[in-house]
């Protein structure tokens, strides 16, 4: 039972890009939290869109286009709050907040400002698994970690709409037709496939897999068997692979390799 900093082997600060599906946002905000504990200055924002966040994911939200103008107000709030949210303008009729271009995130972290950014550079509709269109994800260039968050909560369901963000693109990446079950393997696929989840990452950029919703003993087990295929193949880059929950308590179970 782990904290995600721990998990996650951060260390000093940088950018950190989520991309994915199955609990990105609450991913994002439990992340800020235990960050901004630690009396680091925190930013949570996406090169998409994300739901507006409530108070009690962030406190303090700026909606601005120009980066100028994010970091003067950034710097007020930082005299009393560690964590902040900003994106470019709210968008009320849908409740959600419009990102940043990824080169305005790179600027954001050049200014110094933040000791860490967090990024939702993806969006996947709510559902558990997805794979990327064309244009996603849309990951800055100064990303210090990607991490590939998949929902354990899809092993055994069938690649249909209601449980795979665009389920042709998974069908196409692995083998599975669509309408058959969703295996361990078809989800270790997604994540390895240089067409899956983490297309695009910077070449620097540090590998990591959450496997989330691990909140019963099957859904533990079937995330085990994950990181295994993960941490065997070693073409898959992936530096540790963690199972865990984001809504609950620990947030990271198990982590692998030890």
């Amino acid at each position: 039972m782990f904290s995600l900093i721990h998990g996650l082997r951060l260390k000093k600060g940088g950018v950190i890009s989520l991309v994915g599906a199955g609990g990105k946002t609450a991913l994002l905000f439990r992340l800020a939290r235990e960050l901004s504990g630690q009396n680091a200055a925190v930013l949570t924002t996406t090169t998409t869109k994300i739901y507006l966040p409530t108070r009690r994911q962030s406190s303090v939200v700026i909606e601005d286009e120009r980066v100028e103008a994010v970091l003067k107000q950034a710097k007020a709030f930082l005299r009393h709050h560690r964590h902040i949210s900003s994106g470019s303008r709210s968008l009320p009729f849908r409740h959600k907040l419009k990102g940043f271009p990824p080169e305005v995130i790179d600027d954001i972290w050049q200014s110094g400002t933040f000791r860490w950014i967090i990024v939702e550079a993806d969006g996947a509709a709510g559902r558990p698994i997805k794979a990327p269109a064309d244009h996603e994800p849309v990951i800055p260039k100064c990303t210090k970690w990607v991490v590939g968050v998949v929902g354990l909560q899809a092993i055994g369901k069938p690649l249909t709409s209601r449980w795979a963000f665009r389920p042709q693109l998974v069908s196409q990446i692995t083998g599975l037709a669509e309408g058959a079950i969703l295996t361990e393997s078809a989800i270790a696929d997604l994540l390895i496939n240089r067409n899956g989840i983490l297309k695009g990452a910077p070449a620097g950029a540090i590998r990591l897999a959450f496997l989330n919703q691990a909140d019963s003993q099957n859904r533990l087990e079937s995330g085990r068997k994950i990181a295994q295929m993960l941490i065997r193949q070693a073409k898959s880059g992936f530096a540790r692979v963690l199972i865990g929950q984001t809504l609950y308590e620990p947030a990271v179970k198990e982590y692998y390799p030890k």
